[in-house]
């Protein structure tokens, strides 16, 4: 083994006399001083630091003097990637949606379609485009086999406002481009039912704007004195309202709990304890009424029979709102115990020798450390991963999130009856720009994304980051004594992220690779709580977090489809458990007696779907593996891939509400594994959220009682959270807390740990002599002192708005983008 030098690993000088001083290179070995020169050198270190730190106020450049020598560092911007693959899963660009929205405008395919922007609800129009994936024997045939790539292919969903019955439609339109070639029909075969109009999404943020303002306007007087506010669509309105979903129980009416705010930074925690209950189904709004009005645990039957009780002053108030400094719930810092050396920049990372991944922007395809992947991005949930594969095997086909459920307690109308499932909204159309330096670190690479929408079409620069750092833990480590023992590998780890902004709520989507061919995926999440009402008899929903506001128990629930192809496509699921045995065996002492207790680890096949709707077992004693019993690794054992628990493994807490009845029957469990099909793509649908009776997707309905030995498998995993809220929780949640994930880790697949052949890593040898020194291999990775360059000023920018024409439109303001990203969760008014 060779000695390595130091010279790398020195700190950086602070004056040119230390730079001139500094050890000699030639030194190649760490010595191991004895007792008394430790001391001494510690005496004299001590009287350093005590008479020649600087002072608070010394400044930085001053402590710094000499990094102006330090050579530039090299580039750190994204090295290409190179792939001879197309990404299947790529997004439509806006020129392909728009020449598909004017394909289905022509009069021949007799759809009689209205403008989406200006259409209303008896009309026809479409609602969505975005590109369909191929099937996966037709990928893999591509990717594997050099066959041609599969024909492109859209989705488009129309809202046939028009038709009586009026109905919602999906349509699979290719090949594209478009030619003679291209052909429609509808698709019917991934979902279970018909697509009622009730459950339809929205076309614009204010659709119910008018409804609104008929029983508002008559309530200003009441609300002005019980309130302090009005809602009259005025631009100095002190008041806005938010929806409870779901809005339909089986798609027969669409009807919803709708409460107020004060419309102040942060509403969701200005709550008022008034609701009332509105019928908005079909597309006539003069059948449209308020059902029920309460306030202060009082029911009405209208909202002139709630006027009168105020009139003839039978009405039981409640304590006026909180007034005055309202800042408590906005996001502005707080000056009340300021941190010692606050005033100073922390630590940033820094890749003094260039960036270690690969990015192919146009074909959002990443590659590092052995592993490469192709990105895809939707409207639905967002990012999702493709042909996941490290050192050269597939490992995954397809990760992608399924749908996001937030279900809530309270002891009022609209907590107690709220069960929001977010991909109705959009999480990929939710998705925001990364704030560079905050959301992701400084040398981060930002991937755009593109979704297409009613208006028109979204493009965000910044929808995806793609980082490494150091994870500050070695990978593995020991401290030994005999040759070859004594090491580490460091434990650098690749993200790429995205984060969704839904409503009150933004998501952090992790997945996180590292060098053991270990896959962790995690979803945190920030922002504000959907606060209710505090009184006393609220305390058993939440906790109080201000005078009249609380946090409300809920629990959230996200679900992944997992596709994984471990070595090869045909694999098993293996259940691994522990329990405890007491043995008896002639060896044992007898002082001790002749049984020992001890575990005993058990593995058996799941081999059927009915039998793989799973929940963790108890104390985590075991857990699940896909394995291929025909690939075997060279100790004979079959080669698999764990799904192993992360952060906060949970399942929904509540079975049995008529709101999460059949739409969500994935949350009721950790995990479940069904065999892949066509046309089981996913475990919901944008419409399951108004449809718990009877979901468009019904999962359930995926377990049919087939065979899982040696199948092509998908896993349906969960992470989550069991959010019992907090006085902390206020202005934001916070994502250290707020934290689920899981891991893919493999489990024999290979025949050691495949994290040794990392090169940054470090190999020590004892002294050979008393008093002698350490030699090390760093196996020539040394550490560069560079001048990084500066950070470009902070800046936030890169959404572009195409119309439905595809001509780049100006950007909007802020209260214009706040309406068409917060949609039900606050309805702003307007005259």
């Amino acid at each position: 083994m060779s000695s390595i030098s130091r010279e790398g690993y020195e700190p950086l000088k602070t004056t040119e006399k230390e730079v001139e001083e500094s050890v000699s290179p030639q030194r190649r070995k760490l010595g191991l001083p004895s007792i008394h020169v430790v001391l001494l050198y510690a005496t004299l270190l001590a009287g350093i630091f005590l008479y020649s730190r600087p002072t608070r106020d010394t400044t930085f450049a001053e402590q710094s003097t000499s990094t102006s020598s330090l050579e530039q560092c090299m580039d750190t911007s994204p090295i290409p990637a190179k792939i001879n693959k197309e990404n299947l899963w790529a997004s439509l660009s806006v020129p392909e949606a728009v020449q598909i929205r004017s394909w289905l405008s022509k009069e021949e395919r007799g759809f009689n379609l209205t403008s989406s922007d200006v259409a209303d609800f008896n009309e026809n129009y479409i609602y969505l485009i975005e590109a369909y994936r191929p099937p996966k024997s037709e990928a893999l045939a591509y990717l594997d086999e050099e066959a041609k790539a599969p024909q492109r292919y859209a989705r488009a969903t129309i809202h046939h406002g028009y038709m009586d019955p009026p109905t919602i439609k999906d349509y699979i339109i290719g090949p594209l481009p478009i030619s003679k070639e291209t052909s429609l029909r509808e698709l019917t075969e991934i979902y279970h039912r018909d697509i009622p109009f009730n459950a339809r999404g929205f076309a614009r943020a204010a659709e119910m704007t008018g409804f609104i303002l008929n029983f508002t306007a008559p309530l200003a007087e009441v609300t002005q004195d019980i309130f302090g506010g009005v809602a009259l669509g005025l631009p100095n309105d002190t008041l806005v309202a938010g929806m409870s979903g779901p809005f339909s129980y089986d798609g027969s009416f669409r009807r919803m709990w709708m409460t107020w705010r004060v419309s102040a930074p942060g509403p969701w925690l200005h709550p008022l304890n008034f609701f009332q209950y509105i019928d908005v189904s079909g597309t006539d709004r003069s059948q449209w009424k308020v059902l029920k009005v309460v306030y202060n645990y009082q029911v009405f039957d209208s909202i002139d029979d709630f006027i009168g009780a105020w009139r003839n002053k039978t009405l039981e108030r409640i304590p006026y709102p909180e007034q005055g400094d309202r800042s408590w719930s906005t996001r502005k810092r707080l000056t009340s115990y300021p941190r010692e050396l606050d005033d100073r920049a922390g630590p940033r990372s820094v890749s003094f020798n260039g960036l270690r991944f690969k990015v192919d922007r146009e074909k959002q395809f990443v590659t590092w450390m052995g592993w490469q992947m192709f990105l895809g991005f939707d409207r639905d949930m967002g990012l999702s991963l493709w042909d996941i594969r490290f050192r050269g095997e597939r490992i995954v086909y397809e990760l992608v999130p399924q749908e996001a459920m937030a279900q809530y307690a309270g002891n009022d109308p609209f907590q107690a009856t709220t069960a929001w499932l977010d991909r109705y909204f959009g999480m990929g159309s939710s998705v925001r720009d990364m704030l560079p330096g905050y959301d992701c670190p400084h040398e981060s690479v930002y991937l755009p994304a593109v979704v297409h929408t009613p208006s028109g079409s979204l493009t965000r620069e910044r929808a995806i980051c793609v980082f490494e750092q150091d994870s500050g833990r070695p990978l593995t480590r020991h401290m030994g004594y005999l040759e070859g023992e004594f090491g580490a590998v460091k434990g650098y780890v690749l993200t790429v992220r995205s984060i969704a902004t839904v409503g009150n709520y933004d998501y952090i989507f992790d997945y996180m690779f590292q060098l053991d061919g270990t896959l962790e995926v995690r979803v945190s999440a920030s922002g504000y709580l959907q606060g209710g009402y505090w009184d006393e008899r609220q305390l058993g929903y939440g906790a109080r977090i201000r005078n009249t506001t609380m946090g409300s128990l809920h629990d959230h629930v996200i679900n992944f489809k997992v596709d994984l192809d471990v070595a090869g496509l045909k694999n098993s699921l293996l259940n691994t458990s522990t329990s405890i045995q007491q043995v008896e065996q002639p060896w044992f002492d007898e002082d001790w007696g002749n049984l020992v207790t001890q575990q005993y680890i058990t593995r058996e096949f799941i081999d059927n779907e009915d039998n793989a709707k799973l929940k963790y077992p108890q104390n985590f004693q075991g857990g699940y593996s896909f394995v291929n019993r025909n690939r075997k690794n060279a100790w004979g054992i079959e080669r698999g891939y764990s799904i192993h628990p992360g952060l906060s493994p949970i399942h929904n807490t509540v079975v049995g509400s008529k709101r999460l009845e059949n739409n969500a029957n994935w949350a009721r469990y950790n995990l479940a594994v069904t065999k892949r099909k066509e046309t089981e793509p996913s475990s919901s649908s944008m419409w399951n959220m108004n449809l718990p009776g009877n979901p468009v997707v019904d999962f359930h309905k995926f377990f049919d009682g087939e065979s899982l030995d040696q199948e092509d498998l998908v896993a349906w995993i969960n992470v989550g959270m069991h959010h019992l809220p907090q006085a902390e929780d206020a202005p934001n949640t916070r994502t250290n807390l707020a934290a689920s994930s899981f891991y893919l880790t493999p489990l024999n697949y290979f025949d050691s740990d495949v994290s040794m052949e990392a090169a940054n890593a470090i190999l020590l040898s004892h002294p050979k002599t008393l008093g002698g020194e350490f030699e090390y291999d760093d196996y020539n990775v040394k550490a560069k002192y560079c001048s990084p360059p500066p950070l470009p000023p902070f800046d936030y920018s890169g959404l572009n708005i195409y119309d439905l024409k595809g001509e780049k439109t100006e950007a909007l303001l802020a209260e214009e983008l706040r309406k068409e990203a917060e949609l039900y969760h606050r309805i702003m008014l307007e005259a």
